[in-house]
This record gives structure tokens, C-alpha cells and sequence, in this order.
């Protein structure tokens, strides 16, 4: 299978200061961070809230410009390209936001919301225009007369439809869904993520699918990265991740899974709260949490390494 993005080295640092006049620190959201993302496969990021997924997510599409390293799509290095010429690229590459509640403009028709890309990227006239938008919304489950409302007038997942339907109408090849169905109850949530298998298969579309629920990320990953203070824990195949699980912070997380089966389960979350990332631990950034963690774990940063093919593992332990 063909590679449709490709990162190598990627790395988003954010400078904060106290006072105007002290020394600036630098938060690692995406420290050092490197893998493929193959055509037509769903490539899920998982790791909690702080971990760097949003801003990898933002960051490989360029939403937000990377301090250094390769973005490779298609084979070519969109980090070198200038921002005015990159609109083809930005067509090929859409995003569908977590908030389907903030993620809309409150003042516009959902014509208006739907149909700006298009006017932007290509020279259609409004008629044109006009069939694209009821084309797209029908697609997604919407209906013609729902082009002349306003996003308050309708639910959360109807809301993140439209929201979809924005992305889809310029018919890209490469989607990042930012935790597209935390926000919504758990009967729309199956109907969004089927909705979004459907997509795919009719499309040949790919995935960076960013979520926190490894439940959603079983039903529908093909390729899991278990990130952790900006850094890659372990990435490998869904099966690598959920049967063969190597680093300790992966195992806590599948243990988080709720379990409603009779047998008791013997769960191993980490100790304590994700560190500032302004001020990350020493050695392996995991250790202050980790149950298995000895003193070599404070003073030595391992290294990712490939524990079978195509599975990676950083963890001075990993087999």
C-alpha cells in the first residue's frame, strides 16, 4: 500500500513567558515525532488530554506551522512550500473539529458554512455551487431545506455532519478528525462513526482519526500512535496495540477500557496526572507514573525502537 504522509523528525514548540521580561520556556508539544500514514488506512492517535495529539493532528496539515522537521505528502515536503501556493494542498487536506457546537459559525446559513470552500478553491458559479452543497449534505444525511438554516437550529451530531459535509465538499484525500465524537451522545456517536466508515470506503479517504476512547479506536483503526508529553510511546498495527501491547502507558490505557464482563479486571492505571509540558521529567518522561519504573528510567530517555515489524516501543523494557 502506497504512503500518503510521511513525517520525519516533527517537532511543535510553543514559547510562553511569566513577565515581558524573563527568559522564555518552551512547551514540546510534538517532540521529535516520526511515521507513515498509508492511503485508504485510518490511523488513530491516542494518549490523554495534554499528550500532543491536537497539535500533531494541526500541525501535519499545516494549521499551525512546525518549529522543525518533514512533512511528506504525496512525496513532496509541504513544510517547504510558501503559504501562497499551498492551496491545493489545503484541498487535499481537511479537518473536522471536536466541538460541532464551536466549530460552526453561528451567523451563517449552512449553505454559507458548507459552500466557502468552494468558492475559494475553485471558480464554480453559484448554480454550480448550489448542487455541490445539496450533493454533499444529502450524503451526509442532511436534507436540501436544512441549507437555509443556522447551526443552532440543530442537534450536536446533525451539527457535526454539517461539519463534515464542509470538509467533504472539496473532495479531499486525507481527513485528521480531532475527537469528532466526544462531544455527542453515545447512540450518535455509532451513527457518526458509521457515517464516517461509509465516507471511506465510497471515497478511498484516509484517516488521522485523534481520540482519547481506544473503545471508538478498536471499532475503527487500522494503525494506532500512543503519544505521551508530545513523544511516541508505541505505534504499530491495531492488533500490535490491543493483543500485544509493549509499553507499560498502552497497557494502562487499554485497562481503562470500561469492562462489563462478570470476570474481575485487574486494571494498572498510572500513579498521579500528566506533567506540565512546560516542565517535563528526566530520562523517560513516562517514569513518574509508571509502575515498573526503576532508577535508570530517571536518568536515561529511551529510544524508540522496533520490537517486531512494524511494531515500536519506547521503553527500556519493551518485548
Amino acid at each position: 500500500m502506497a504512503v500518503l504522509l510521511k513525517v520525519e523528525g516533527l517537532k511543535k514548540y510553543f514559547e510562553i513567558r511569566k513577565s515581558m521580561f524573563s527568559r522564555p520556556i518552551y512547551v514540546k508539544a510534538v517532540n521529535d515525532v516520526s511515521f507513515e500514514i498509508q492511503k485508504g488506512s485510518i490511523f488513530a492517535v491516542v494518549g490523554e488530554s495534554g499528550s500532543g495529539k491536537s497539535t500533531l493532528g494541526r500541525t501535519v496539515i499545516k494549521l499551525i506551522e512546525p518549529t522543525s522537521g518533514k512533512i511528506l505528502y504525496d512525496g513532496r515536503d509541504i513544510t517547504q512550500i510558501e503559504k501562497k501556493d499551498f492551496l491545493e494542498f489545503r484541498r487535499r487536506m481537511q479537518i473536522v473539529q471536536q466541538d460541532p457546537y464551536n466549530s460552526l459559525h453561528p451567523r451563517k446559513l449552512v449553505k454559507d458554512i458548507v459552500g466557502e470552500g468552494l468558492k475559494i478553491h475553485f471558480k464554480m458559479r453559484s448554480d454550480e455551487i448550489y448542487v455541490r452543497i445539496k450533493e454533499i449534505l444529502e450524503l451526509v444525511g442532511m436534507r436540501e431545506e436544512h441549507m437555509f438554516r443556522y447551526p443552532h437550529e440543530f442537534s450536536g451530531g446533525q451539527r457535526q455532519r454539517i461539519a463534515i459535509a464542509r470538509a467533504l465538499v472539496l473532495r479531499p484525500e486525507f481527513l485528521v478528525l480531532d475527537e469528532p465524537t466526544s462531544a455527542l451522545d453515545v447512540s450518535v456517536q455509532a451513527r457518526v462513526l458509521a457515517l464516517l466508515k461509509e465516507l471511506r470506503e465510497k471515497f478511498g479517504l484516509t484517516y488521522m482519526f485523534i481520540t482519547h476512547n481506544l473503545a471508538v479506536v478498536d471499532h475503527m483503526a487500522t494503525h494506532v500512535v500512543v503519544m505521551y508529553l508530545g513523544k511516541i510511546m508505541e505505534m504499530g498495527s491495531k492488533q500490535d496495540i490491543f493483543e500485544r501491547a509493549s509499553h507499560p502507558y498502552t497497557k494502562a490505557l487499554l485497562d481503562s477500557i470500561p469492562s462489563f464482563g462478570t470476570g474481575r479486571r485487574i486494571r494498572s492505571i498510572p500513579r498521579g496526572e500528566i506533567p506540565n509540558p512546560a516542565n517535563p521529567p528526566s530520562g523517560c518522561v513516562f517514569h513518574t507514573r509508571c509502575t515498573q519504573a526503576v532508577e535508570m528510567c530517571k536518568v536515561e530517555e529511551p529510544k524508540l525502537v522496533e520490537v517486531s515489524p512494524g511494531h515500536f516501543c519506547r521503553c527500556h523494557f519493551c518485548a
